[in-house]
């Protein structure tokens, strides 16, 4: 199973009449934020496969559409405006499940100037506990708590930076020691250089800095283990 990760800037290898034939064998596009809509409009519309994404602490203007029961309508001040909406689905603090993949989501970074979508460490442990009956479920019913937990921001001390803005969550590392996802896929973190560190292994878990764009390949025998 080929998974398309995607975040923070748009690559000139997606945003293409090419894209289909490039990421032809893609199974599902994972975005960790900070992206347009119309730019996942565009890989759902072309490729026409599942894009599961969260929100970063950039590009938010949609951002209201998804907080109300994931009823874009509700968030709308005038009846007569208008969404686009993309066919990608938000999953920030839900559990979902796809091509037997189960994939977590928590968008949003640390706070540091009071915007939106933004989260104290101890606001994110809140969110994450959000999602922890959905997990045991998954542990109990399908052996494991989850595959993949998609954030736009990265754990604390990895991939992350000095500046507040860019800190990762301690709260994310909780999460890995105790539901061990086989990935953590985040955003965030900008890759200037081809020395920059985009894999971390975190006790079970890979760490992935999907900047830009980034394959990953899961045997699929590997989920029923």
């Amino acid at each position: 199973m080929k998974i398309l990760c995607i975040s923070d800037q748009i690559d000139p290898l997606v945003y293409t009449n090419t894209i289909r034939e490039r990421f032809a064998d893609v199974d599902i596009v994972l975005s960790a934020g900070d992206l347009p809509m119309d730019y996942l409009d565009f890989i759902v519309s072309s490729l026409n496969k599942p894009l599961f994404f969260v929100f970063g602490n950039h590009n938010l203007k949609e951002f209201k559409y998804f907080q109300k029961n994931g009823d874009i309508y509700a968030a709308m001040e005038d009846p007569e405006e208008e969404f686009q909406g993309s066919g990608a689905v938000h999953i920030s603090g839900r559990v979902v499940r796809e091509n037997g993949l189960i994939i977590a989501g928590l968008g949003g970074s640390m706070k540091y100037n009071n915007g939106e979508n933004q989260f104290t460490d101890r606001q994110m442990m809140g969110e994450i506990l959000k999602m922890v009956p959905a997990l045991l479920f998954n542990r109990l019913f399908r052996g494991r708590y989850l595959d993949i937990l998609l954030t736009h921001a990265s754990p604390k001390g990895i991939h992350d930076k000095p500046d507040k803005c860019h800190w990762g969550f301690k709260s994310f590392l909780w999460f890995m020691k105790k539901f061990k996802p086989r990935y953590l896929i985040h955003g965030h973190i900008h890759l200037y250089d081809l020395g920059d560190v985009r894999l971390t292994q975190y006790e079970n878990t890979t760490v992935i800095n999907a900047y830009s764009q980034y394959l990953i390949d899961i045997d699929e025998g590997e989920l029923k283990k």
